[in-house]
């Protein structure tokens, strides 16, 4: 398949699915959160479900995490519409708890297919959830993070390149500066090794009163969404 015939087919899939009735998700969705961006991306980053954000808006990756993974993509020369954006999950799991096996494997089908026609170069996987997935291995996200393995996806090769979640990095400051470090090697996993990162831009902090004490376990807090005000800050 070419390009316009491998987009065509993404979008054919992607209004299938928007109304998938496969698990009780369904119930209590408000819209199936497929994906968006490059149909042609060189770079796919899988998370792990949509937020309240993204279930109301149908994209992925919104709110203050959205806008970091934004700036961490400018900083090292990738608009957000040079990339194709994904979760594990295409519907929003109530009170963002998390998701569970049963779901996975409703929608593991559609991740495989949308990896099958973007062909992505890298895929980077945010956090345990997508990581755990996609690599077929139990290991923890801090232990695994900012390192690449090529795998085979629904028949297409890629590397796999494990990161922590924005959401969680902008609470722990050695994450967020892990997750800088990371994501500066990413031009090179693509082949640009010309592309030199640049600083990221400062976020708006959050007030002290709504800003969570650092983080004992980051696979807990990244991944099972155990972060104090992140719903109030709209994170998730």
């Amino acid at each position: 398949m070419d390009a316009l015939a491998r987009s065509d087919a993404l979008a054919g899939h992607a209004a299938e699915t928007a109304g998938c009735l496969t698990c009780r998700l369904s119930e209590t969705r408000t819209q199936v959160v497929f994906g968006s961006g490059d149909p042609d991306a060189e770079l796919m980053i899988v998370g792990e479900a949509p937020g309240y954000h993204e279930d109301q808006g149908g994209l992925p990756f919104a709110g203050q995490a959205g806008e970091l993974l934004v700036q961490l993509l400018a900083g090292i020369g990738l608009a957000p519409e040079s990339v194709y954006f994904a979760n594990v999950l295409k519907c929003r799991p109530p009170q963002n708890r998390d998701p569970l096996e049963a779901e996975i494997a409703a929608c593991e089908p559609h991740l495989f297919r949308q990896i099958e026609l973007v062909r992505p170069r890298v895929v980077a996987t945010l956090g345990n959830f997508a990581t755990k997935l996609l690599s077929g291995r139990s290991f923890g996200i801090t232990r695994v993070h900012g390192q690449e393995q090529e795998v085979t996806l629904a028949s297409t090769t890629v590397l796999l390149y494990p990161l922590y979640h924005p959401a969680a990095a902008l609470y722990t400051p050695s994450m967020l500066k892990a997750l800088e470090d990371d994501f500066a090697r990413v031009p090179a996993l693509l082949g640009h090794a010309d592309v030199t990162p640049v600083p990221r831009a400062p976020l708006d902090q959050a007030p002290e009163a709504t800003r969570p004490a650092a983080v004992e376990d980051p696979d807990r807090a990244e991944d099972e969404r155990t972060l104090v005000g992140a719903v109030q800050l709209g994170l998730f």
